[in-house]
């Protein structure tokens, strides 16, 4: 059956995203061991935890006090209750207290034959106290018979041996190849009884005659925090074995994630025995508790943080007359031929956005809009800017004015910095504000309206899709990103909707 489980755990790699797996142990009321260890392994190495409970265990982080062995009925019902519903990518057995719950779980795992079994053979637990019954043992070496790995500590690798406990590292070794070979599984021999400056584990295989063994050391840590090691391990190791490429690289990685949990055990100050490790101790250090907003949430956040700003353009006199149809043609026109010149570098940074952005969606639209500045909108200020002035803007003799430049040079910045968050940010309030803008004045458009095509150009239905393009995709990538990168994205938002405001508010400036 071994065989069949390790082709199962090649078979289940290519598939499973995040694998299902279902403790069969006892329980532990302060968390440390069993199942509730169990179940913090599994999430802590990338699975989803199921648990069906064999012993209630009346026990702290001094010892076991009592145990408490429910009907092997109802174990059958949590069994069968699993399985009828849920696909078991991998099964973690710890303790089965008696023979006839481990003839309960022999059963149903001949019947389900799960593709991947772990089993831990919680005979003796870290305090020394018994968990097996003597008569149990014969029973529990029938049921390794049906894992694809087992991992006792060394009293219990000397029980499934039937022999007297080894005394060395070589000892455990060679107890562990004969174990392998007479159960045909693999085993996990662990040295962390031996009195070493490090921990030792050895990964055996005998099953084909040959011994292959990989080693694996690791400094010993000097704590009293290891209480339900021994679960933490099989449980991990049952998670990392269904997505691992092999049983070496599923040991290494659950390995060195039980060590930082050993080492931020002491950080919980649970119990006044051997406490438990900190399952989530690394997960914690490297991600934070903060939880991530989703980009429907940063919208709606970034929109109500440029209230101020959209109100204040409401209120300019250029978006008054704008509206209602007063503004002076003369400072339309200004406003025009500024805009024009904004408009060339900005096709240019969106350009830049095109060449940095990582998906074809995004350098399709980035390119797309940059066309649009170059095309479609410059074909607006053309309009308006015959005669006089002439269509180019820049060949009449016009320069950007402090206004413009200042906001050119803030895209300028962001393109030169090659941080394509941030750059999008940055150019996201030139879509939003003006779309904003024109959809709020379409309802004063009308026929002899003056500025009637430069309202219903930013209201149209071509802007609004482009527009809600922009947003998405700038959302997105903050949704995606930490949050430093989200913090410096909103920065350059804001920013740019600042410089919006002046731009608005510079053609009467320029009149004065």
């Amino acid at each position: 059956m071994a065989e069949r489980l390790m082709r199962g755990a090649a078979n289940t790699q290519a598939v499973r995203v995040v694998p299902r797996v279902l403790s069969i142990a006892g329980t532990d009321p302060t968390g440390g061991a069993g199942i509730q260890a169990d179940l913090k392994s599994i999430g802590a190495n990338g699975g989803y935890g199921m648990a069906v409970v064999t012993a209630l265990v009346a026990q702290n982080t001094r010892g076991v006090r009592s145990v408490h062995v429910p009907p092997v009925a109802f174990l059958r019902e949590q069994l069968d209750a699993v399985s009828d519903d849920v696909e078991i990518d991998a099964v973690k057995i710890g303790m089965l207290a008696d023979v006839d719950v481990i003839g309960t779980v022999r059963e149903w795992l001949v019947r389900v034959a799960p593709p991947i079994v772990v089993l831990d053979p919680v005979m003796v637990a870290t305090s020394g106290d018994g968990l097996l019954r003597a008569d149990a043992e014969g029973a529990l070496r029938d049921l390794a018979r049906l894992a694809h790995l087992v991992t006792p500590n060394m009293p219990e690798l000397a029980i499934l041996a039937d022999e007297p406990p080894a005394t060395s590292w070589e000892e455990t070794l060679a107890q562990a190849a004969r174990v392998s070979r007479r159960l045909g599984v693999m085993v996990l021999a662990k040295g962390g009884h031996l009195d070493h400056g490090t921990s030792p584990d050895a990964l055996v295989d005998a099953r084909g005659g040959e011994v292959l063994t990989t080693l694996f050391d690791a400094p010993r840590i000097a704590t009293t925090n290891t209480h339900g090691t021994g679960c933490s391990l099989s449980s991990a190791l049952a998670t990392r074995l269904v997505t691992s490429p092999d049983a070496a690289h599923a040991v290494g990685e659950a390995k060195r994630w039980l060590s930082e949990s050993i080492r931020g055990g002491a950080d919980l100050e649970v119990g006044r025995g051997n406490g438990p490790i900190s399952h989530f101790a690394g997960m914690w250090q490297r991600a934070g508790l903060d939880t991530r907003p989703t980009a429907g949430e940063i919208r709606a956040e970034w929109w109500e943080g440029i209230r101020p700003v959209r109100e204040r353009i409401d209120a300019l006199p250029f978006v008054v007359g704008l509206g209602d149809g007063t503004l002076d043609d003369r400072t339309f026109r200004a406003y025009l031929a500024q805009d024009a010149l904004y408009l060339r570098d900005f096709a240019r940074a969106l350009a830049t956005a095109s060449a940095q952005a990582p998906t074809l969606a995004e350098q399709a639209f980035w390119a797309a809009a940059a066309e649009g500045s170059i095309t479609a909108e410059l074909e607006l200020h053309d309009s308006w800017l015959s005669g006089a002035a002439g269509a180019d803007a820049a060949r009449a003799g016009i320069r950007p004015d402090h206004t413009t430049t200042a906001y050119l040079n803030h895209l300028h910045a962001r393109c030169a910095g090659g941080d394509y968050p941030t750059l999008i940010a940055a150019l996201l309030p030139c879509f939003w504000l003006y779309h904003d803008i024109g959809t709020r004045l379409l309802s004063r458009s009308h026929d002899a309206h003056p500025y009637r095509s430069w309202i219903e150009t930013y209201a149209d239905e071509g802007i609004a899709v482009s527009t809600e393009a922009a947003v998405g995709f700038v959302m997105d990538a903050a949704a995606r990103f930490d949050e430093a990168t989200r913090d410096t994205m909103r920065e350059a938002f804001m920013r740019s909707a600042e410089h919006e405001l002046a731009f608005f508010a510079a053609p009467f400036n320029r009149m004065d």
